[in-house]
């Protein structure tokens, strides 16, 4: 199907939603559904995006002013999925529980307000990715528009920048909650260690890194292509320096580079079949 097709294909969905509440994270395709929802539903659709202390605070920022930008009704989701056992133990089921609670505040939301849907922004691409957190929107009945339009990731950014939105080329991102290794606690501390020292990196020009939390030790994951600037003795000595100053003692730069998930990588395959 042309991408041209996919794209009306999903306008005439959105619109005979009736009414729709979109789960928004900022990320280039939540902000691409909220997008095309709100032009094909005006007041009909509302942005939900869910705040709690695995958010980073440059994210949420980003997101309302995008929100604000575009005109796009928003509300603010105060999720407390720190307070349940089953995703401050952070086993491989962490993210279900954390979407689980997203969506049903979404529903509670969507009963009061006299919403007809809930829906998120899944694409085709997702379905062969560890996300278990699709396991909970399948539980409450959340719509994929992007994904029943057949659209990918590429495509999705594609039509982002057609439509002049600067997210098109935001770097992918994730909870704070996804950089601590399975098995260790998530912990309000924990998780702002990981923003600080994320925040002091971008802060040296790095733009796609992931620290991954490892109790002491920080492994730190920067992008290939910037893998050359980070690579010299002045550069590795003042990124150790900022890490140990928030609290981490042992700093370790991964030698694969930036990428999605590599905390999956310690999953048994049976965790990660269960979950598709």
């Amino acid at each position: 199907m042309e991408l041209r097709e996919k794209l009306e294909e999903l306008r005439g969905a959105l619109a005979a939603l009736g009414s729709v509440l979109v789960a928004y994270s900022g990320g280039t395709d939540s902000a691409y559904l909220a997008y095309e929802a709100h032009r094909a539903l005006g007041g009909r659709m509302l942005a939900a995006i869910a705040d709690s202390p695995s958010l980073p605070r440059v994210e949420l920022a980003a997101a309302l002013e995008f929100a604000a930008q575009q005109g796009i009704p928003l509300r603010i989701l105060q999720t407390r999925e720190l307070d349940d056992p089953r995703y401050a133990r952070n086993q491989g089921d962490r993210c279900f529980h954390c979407k689980d609670e997203l969506f049903t505040q979404m529903e509670a939301a969507r009963l009061e307000l006299g919403f007809a849907h809930i829906a998120y922004g899944m694409n085709v691409d997702d379905g062969g990715e560890y996300r278990p957190g699709q396991q909970a929107a399948a539980l409450h009945h959340a719509l994929a528009p992007l994904a029943a339009a057949n659209l990918s990731k590429q495509e999705i950014r594609t039509l982002a920048r057609e439509a002049g939105l600067a997210l098109a080329e935001k770097p992918a991102s994730a909870c704070l909650s996804s950089r601590i290794e399975y098995g260790r606690p998530v912990t309000v501390e924990n998780l702002g260690q990981v923003e600080r020292a994320e925040d002091a990196l971008h802060a040296l020009g790095f733009a796609q890194v992931r620290v991954r939390h490892h109790g002491e030790l920080a492994r730190v994951e920067i992008a290939r292509e910037d893998l050359p600037r980070a690579l010299t003795l002045e550069m590795l000595d003042r990124i150790a320096a900022l890490l140990r100053e928030v609290g981490f003692i042992y700093v370790a730069l991964d030698a694969q580079g930036y990428r999605t998930g590599s905390m999956n990588d310690v999953l048994p395959v049976s965790a990660l079949g269960r979950a598709r």
